[in-house]
């Protein structure tokens, strides 16, 4: 499903202020006494990257002293936000039909000759079965198990799939495997996929489908438990960064940054895959 953003015309004034959290990370640059501080870089960034993208600018920010600036939340609300003037110098989206609204909008940066960059794709996400780390409910494949006992089940967690890509492929798996109408009257919607998993650790919901990159997280993974999926069961995720318009220049070191191999590597450790 292709993502629809409101043109400037029909743009609402609500929600102006930026999902997810704030990282305030800044490194020693090592400047002369009284010289100025450079500007931080803006990142908005989709919100299964929260771990492994914090540790990348954890990294980034001690080796070049450039400070780094990160929210995290859903896709399309930052799109949304963006389009209502939200500063932003880098943009990493879970879904790339959402980097391309922009890109059709002009809105990102300028290359020689007045072309519009298109970006990079830095992963290819992948969704998960979660259960807190101390359910006894089975975990399957088809989840013919969690089907089975249902009963046990008082809420199910998922992103919003309006504007959150995981959403929305939590939802298609949910169909293809004949659960959707099931599991609707017991549906939890987080704001992004983190929250989403978020109901799962705290207990405010028994099951629910998350990112396998904070499946894998370190920070979650003595939370829960969690079962990959079949990838066929939904739509690709293809994750795209893209360097907006107004971009400083700094931005343009940390999106270089994020492509080496180095980065690459570590994201597919978080199950972020490198498509080619």
């Amino acid at each position: 499903m292709t993502p629809t953003v409101l043109p400037p015309s029909h743009r609402s004034p609500k929600r102006r202020h930026v999902l997810g959290m704030g990282l305030g990370m800044l490194a020693s640059s090592g400047l002369s006494l009284g010289a100025q501080a450079p500007k931080p870089v803006r990142v908005a960034a989709a919100s299964d990257l929260k771990f492994v993208l914090t540790h990348l600018l954890d990294q980034f920010q001690q080796e070049t002293g450039i400070p780094v600036q990160a929210s995290f939340g859903s896709s399309g609300n930052f799109v949304r936000q963006i389009w209502q003037g939200l500063p932003v110098d880098l943009f990493m989206s879970a879904d790339q039909a959402w980097v391309r609204q922009l890109i059709q909008a002009g809105m990102g940066r300028r290359l020689a000759g007045g072309a519009i960059d298109e970006g990079a794709i830095y992963g290819r996400g992948r969704i998960a079965i979660f259960l807190p780390r101390n359910s006894t409910l089975p975990l399957d494949a088809r989840l013919q198990g969690l089907k089975d006992n249902w009963g046990r089940v008082s809420k199910f967690a998922i992103a919003n799939p309006e504007h959150a890509p995981y959403g929305r492929a939590a939802r298609e798996a949910l169909m293809r495997l004949g659960l959707w109408e099931l599991v609707a009257a017991k549906l939890v919607l987080g704001e992004n996929i983190a929250q989403a998993t978020q109901f799962v650790t705290t207990g405010a919901a028994q099951a629910g489908i998350t990112a396998l990159s904070l499946a894998l997280a370190p920070e979650l993974a003595s939370q829960g438990r969690h079962l990959l999926l079949d990838e066929q069961l939904h739509a690709p995720l293809i994750q795209r960064m893209i360097l907006l318009r107004t971009a400083q220049a700094d931005a343009a070191r940390l999106y270089d940054y994020l492509l080496l191999p180095a980065a690459r590597a570590l994201m597919r450790r978080y199950g972020l895959d490198n498509p080619a």
